[in-house]
């Protein structure tokens, strides 16, 4: 099964994460087929190729329940706002 995860890099106490698409048999930081993002938890900072998630998802592939909340917050956050109060 494919699944869509974070891998970790980064040095010891300063953590960062690669949101990747990987066979699940694979190890957490081991070989993956395509990297859709990064994620940096001490800073909040959320890059991600949504066209490639789009096309994962598309494909099958399971998000894990942290890169589901995640995509969530990408979503929530790059989709346009709508000017309330103007007619």
């Amino acid at each position: 099964m494919v699944k869509i995860r974070l891998k970790r890099v980064g040095r010891r106490h300063i953590p960062l994460y690669r949101i990747v698409v990987a066979d699940s048999r694979r190890a957490r930081d081991g070989k993956y087929l395509e990297a859709v993002g990064y994620y940096n938890p001490k800073t909040k900072h959320l890059t991600l190729n949504k066209e490639r998630v789009d096309y994962w998802l598309s494909k099958g592939a399971q998000p894990t329940d942290t890169t589901k909340r995640l995509i969530a917050r990408h979503t929530k956050q790059t989709e346009p706002q709508t000017a309330e109060g103007t007619n």
